[in-house]
């Protein structure tokens, strides 16, 4: 087990999988384990995720995150593991604060769980990569998600063959302050 900046600084999004290494469902069992016990507004909880590994509906999936035109997701299909996050309406409290304070609290929900989500991927030994480009339509319909919901980031998982890369980062000085915010 890494220690958490090691950690963190270890993930990247991943992009090149080894199609023929299968995720072991007790590792996707511990990445969602990790996913279910991030932090929401008021405890809303407002996701539920969708483990796809079944191989043909998987690449059903992936067909619905790439489009060869503009060359974009062309490596979804290589990677065993797709984790759809479908938003869920949030609980009267976390509903009425984001009315209030203009805030849409289930999509920093959802990035938060997002993020327990590779974080824990590092952790098994797994590469991953968030999408948001995806036909949304299309991935509704392939795992029976009623129309009124919405789908907004497909997690792909597996066993990366890309070697790490030095992270650009931008410097610490020019993103972080203290007691007052600091122009560029």
């Amino acid at each position: 087990m890494k220690d958490f900046l090691t950690l963190a600084s270890s993930r990247q999004s991943d992009r090149s999988y080894d199609p023929e290494r299968p995720v072991e469902r007790e590792k996707i069992e511990r990445i969602l384990q990790a996913a279910t016990q991030s932090p929401s507004a008021c405890n809303a909880q407002p996701w539920k995720f969708i483990v796809v590994d079944d191989p043909e509906l998987k690449n059903k999936v992936a067909d619905a995150t790439s489009n060869r035109i503009l060359g974009l997701n062309h490596f979804t299909k290589q990677a065993p593991v797709h984790i759809l996050i479908v938003e869920e309406k949030v609980n009267l409290s976390s509903g009425f604060g984001g009315w209030v304070k203009d805030k849409t609290f289930s999509m920093i929900d959802i990035g938060i769980a997002s993020a327990h989500i590779c974080l824990a991927a590092e952790d098994e030994g797994l590469g991953s990569c968030i999408l948001g480009w995806f036909n949304e339509d299309k991935i509704r319909n392939l795992l029976n998600i009623p129309s009124g919901k919405r789908v907004v980031l497909d997690i792909i998982i597996g066993y990366s063959t890309q070697p790490k890369r030095k992270k650009k980062r931008k410097d610490s000085d020019s993103v972080i302050a203290y007691n007052s915010y600091k122009a560029d």
